[in-house]
């Protein structure tokens, strides 16, 4: 018996924790969202000096991804979920300099073999982080169970059509939501509303075809479907109108600015991008 009110005491305890890493504080929201950046709009910078950037365009949160050099003492070193516990502590410190929250990783590739899969979550686990972004949808099975075990949320990455492969179906919002039918919420999708854009999609639609999946954004605007990104509010991407949505379906997760464009001058530009936000959020009384 004492074994047994042990374990429901420890379950509860990690089911307690799992639940705060799963909110985001007020303290990190902008204009009524979660709002950072996402690390590959500074892929030509070392994570270390991405979570600077982020912190100096005004962003809060922050998402990072695999493979990006770690830092400019180890530029050889990749960042990833095989990271040393001394990289995790530097990166860690890092953050709290800086004030900003560790909120999701990927995209990353998430294996059907539970073993390896498994490190991926230890990683997000260790790092207290809300979500993954992946690409595996044949890894679904193994990736619910995981979710259900850890409670982090996993999130579907919408790239843009492929005319030459017809295989590939996470650009199409309708398939993703029919395929995600039945699986435990916090299954969802990262929606990237440029890629949609470049698929021929209207990124508000899209979102509405995701109502209650919708876990985290890759926020960008373009001039045209074959344009590079440009400032949030100046394109042809209807933030305004994504935004709404959002509030619409109560979202609470997080968005990150991924600015894929004058990478190595940018943090003028994703700052504006984030003070459309935070504009446009007080203007509307969300914050």
């Amino acid at each position: 018996m004492k074994f047994l009110l042990l374990s429901l005491a420890l379950t509860m305890i990690w089911a307690a924790s799992g639940a705060r890493a799963m909110n985001i504080e007020d303290a990190y929201r902008i204009g009524g969202f979660a709002v950072g950046t996402q690390s590959y709009t500074f892929r030509e910078f070392t994570v270390l000096e991405a979570i600077e950037k982020t912190a100096k365009a005004g962003g809060r949160t922050f998402e990072f991804y695999p493979g990006q050099a770690f830092s400019t003492d180890q530029p050889e070193v990749q960042w990833n979920h095989h990271a040393s516990d001394e990289m995790i502590e530097e990166f860690e410190e890092h953050l709290e300099r800086f004030g900003l929250l560790a909120v999701n990783y990927g995209v990353v590739g998430i294996s059907s073999d539970e073993s390896e899969a498994r490190q991926v979550f230890d990683f997000a686990q260790r790092l207290g982080l809300r979500g993954i972004t992946t690409n595996s949808t044949g890894s679904l099975d193994t990736i619910e169970a995981l979710v259900r075990e850890y409670d982090i949320k996993v999130a579907f990455h919408n790239h843009p059509r492929r005319p030459n492969d017809p295989g590939y179906r996470l650009w199409d919002p309708e398939w993703l939501s029919g395929h995600l039918e039945g699986r435990d919420d916090r299954i969802g999708a990262c929606a990237d509303t440029g890629h949609w854009i470049r698929s021929g999609l209207n990124p508000v639609e899209a979102l509405r075809a995701l109502d209650g999946r919708i876990m985290s954004l890759h926020l960008k605007d373009l001039n045209a479907p074959d344009s590079h990104d440009v400032i949030l509010g100046t394109g042809m991407g209807d933030i305004p109108g994504v935004l709404e949505e959002l509030r619409r379906q109560e979202f609470t997760g997080h968005i990150s600015v991924e600015y894929e464009h004058n990478w190595h001058e940018s943090v003028p530009d994703v700052a504006q991008s984030i003070g459309f936000i935070r504009g446009y959020g007080i203007a509307r009384g969300w914050e």
